[in-house]
């Protein structure tokens, strides 16, 4: 008889012990008796007998792990402290059915620049690098041309987006060369077709996935390249555990299976830009005039509406972006657009008027609500925002005739409504786009002429060390979706237009001048941050077991308690919420004193995006 200790699949129990008569190899996918049901589970080691009695495995399946991905499960499960079964169910496992990959060939392949040559011709010598290109350069392109080479290798590919919002227009630019070699996979997929794709990547059909975050653990043989485009993107990040952050797990996984890794933004991270060899593309495709105007104010006002309306008379297509409106509200100025910023952290304080003060939170520092600006003295200070509904109806009201798609995750609910709409607009069906931060996500429309954008100051105010980073990033990458193939007009309504017109052409230049920011201010890439995060439906629990947290931290010198107190957004689902931000130089301390209170009453967050 041979024994076995088994992890049960996406749970977090303990492993337990099982027999089995045969020999089975470690990453085996076997069915388990608990109680009176059966489980999944995933065998993680051989036993010695053991001196208590243990059930047999029902049965195996052709499918198992391999010892890279058990491997890049570990670190995941230590890193991102989940437990290793969460981890591990990330990956899908692989089917019994190894098989040589022979090469392939591709008839069409798409023609390069110059430019665009030398920058494929760079990659193809780097391990990783970061491919830094302004929007509208033909990245694209020279995606394609590195799957092709890696084809003609017999190496798959794993193409990785942001958000599906993006899946539809990169779908129809894949498949004009690779047609059914490639696969889209993203979380709105049925569970037929996601066995339909996974039996065609068995038999060789597919060789190259395409999709969101979870397309990264799809079980391809021969793995040759990893694409991450958009890299700068928060969407890949996971907000529930494990709580891995995509790049960086693919960047892990590029390194133990010996494939290349591109990383890839027009606004590329400040971590990236620093970490990574940049390769670069300076130039648009095509490259046509953008007139920028500066306005100021924080709703859909007249020289908005007047432009909209001109544009529209003129045949031309119109985007509106409107920042999403958050749970806080940010004092802001709007004689010189600046937020009222804590002064020990230099992230806005978010406004609690029942309460009647404002509150920094990172390190809780609270203050009486001013009321003026304490750079300009102008006086008084605002907090209103407009959302997504009320810009609709100013707009309609004042653009006789024009249809208007709402962009945003109220309205664009399923992968066929996003089609739907794409499409509506693609036809000139509709003529203007309006929404939130899905219009930023690469999409590519040749014939927007105007781009609105709204709401600059509100994010440059968010209580995030990265808040000017996530401000300049979307003026770029909205303002790179208009004037693909026609001049276009970009309106940037900000009462801070000279930090705007600094950085007009030269992303480089504001990421050049925000790492110098983080630097003297202790913030990644120069040093780790992690945030815990406590949840019950107690109040005087919940701050009881921070405080105990607090304690034991502060015996680790090397771990910097940043703040600690109510989570921004006090409550959800009825539980009270609260949490401690860390930081340290590196990440060996921060790890280690995370490890050392690490418990079920807490949630660990290592390198967070999100603070509220």
């Amino acid at each position: 008889m041979h024994y076995y200790e088994v992890l049960l699949l996406r749970s977090s129990a303990p492993g337990l012990t099982y027999h089995f008569h045969h020999v089975l190899p470690i990453g085996s996918v076997v069915s388990v008796p608990l109680k009176t049901t059966l489980k999944k589970a995933v065998i993680i080691a051989k036993v010695e007998n053991p001196d208590f009695e243990t059930a047999e495995i029902v049965s195996v399946s052709d499918k198992y792990y391999t010892s890279e991905q058990m491997e890049i499960a570990k670190f995941i499960s230590e890193y991102y402290f989940s437990s290793f079964s969460e981890a591990i169910s990330l990956f899908l496992p692989f089917g019994q059915k190894s098989v040589q990959r022979s090469a392939f060939s591709i008839q069409k392949r798409p023609t390069l620049t110059e430019s665009q040559e030398q920058a494929y011709k760079s990659l193809l010598i780097k391990e990783r690098a970061l491919l830094f290109g302004v929007t509208g350069s033909g990245k694209t392109e020279i995606f394609i041309s590195l799957i092709a080479k890696m084809l003609k290798k017999g190496k798959t590919s794993i193409f990785l987006m942001p958000e599906i919002s993006l899946t539809p227009q990169m779908e129809k630019r894949l498949k004009v060369y690779f047609g059914d070699a490639v696969a889209m996979w993203h979380s709105k997929l049925t569970k037929k077709k996601k066995v339909s794709i996974l039996e065609d990547i068995e038999n060789e059909k597919v060789r190259i996935i395409a999709g969101a975050r979870s397309a990264l653990f799809v079980p391809l043989e021969n793995l040759g390249l990893i694409i991450v485009d958009e890299e700068h993107d928060d969407s890949y990040k996971a907000m529930t555990r494990p709580r891995y952050h995509a790049r960086d797990v693919a960047v892990l996984m590029g390194q133990k299976l010996g494939a290349k890794v591109v990383l890839a933004s027009a606004t590329p991270s400040m971590t990236s830009y620093y970490k990574y060899d940049v390769v670069k593309l300076e130039k648009p495709y095509i490259e046509t005039k953008k007139k920028y105007h500066f306005i100021t104010g924080d709703t859909v006002n007249k020289p908005i509406l007047d432009a909209l309306h001109k544009n529209y008379l003129s045949k031309g297509q119109s985007l509106v972006f409107l920042p999403t409106r958050g749970n806080f509200k940010y004092l802001y100025c709007e004689h010189c657009g600046k937020t009222h910023l804590c002064p020990y952290c230099s992230v806005g304080m978010a406004l609690h008027r029942n309460r009647r003060h404002l509150k920094c939170h990172y390190c809780n520092f609270t203050e009486a609500i001013a009321d003026t600006c304490t750079y300009c003295g102008h006086t008084p200070l605002k907090s209103e925002r407009m959302g997504t509904q009320e810009a609709i109806e100013v707009i309609n009201n004042a653009v006789e005739g024009m249809q208007i798609e709402q962009f945003d995750k109220d309205s664009i609910t399923t992968a066929k409504k996003l089609k739907e709409a794409l499409k509506r607009f693609e036809s000139g069906e509709s003529q203007l786009l309006l929404g939130t931060q899905m219009l930023s996500k690469g999409h590519d429309y040749a014939n927007i002429t105007l781009s609105v954008i709204m709401g600059l100051d509100h994010i440059l105010g968010l209580a995030d060390y990265r808040a000017r980073e996530r401000a300049v990033s979307l003026f770029f990458q909205i303002a790179g979706r208009s004037g693909r193939a026609k001049e276009a007009n970009v309106i940037v309504q900000t009462g801070d237009a000279d930090f705007f017109k600094n950085y007009l052409s030269d992303y480089e230049l504001f990421i050049k001048d925000e790492l110098t920011f983080l630097e003297m201010a202790h913030y990644p890439p120069f040093a780790s941050l992690a945030r815990i995060l406590i949840a019950h439906k107690d109040e005087a629990k919940a701050g009881k077991i921070t405080l105990d947290t607090v304690t034991k931290l502060k015996a680790f010198k090397d771990v910097e308690i940043v703040g600690h107190g109510k989570a921004p957004v006090e409550r959800i689902a009825n539980k009270y919420r609260f949490n401690i931000l860390l930081r340290a130089k590196s990440r060996v301390p921060l790890l280690k004193a995370l490890h050392a209170v690490d418990c079920r009453e807490i949630e660990i967050d290592m390198d967070p995006v999100e603070f509220s």
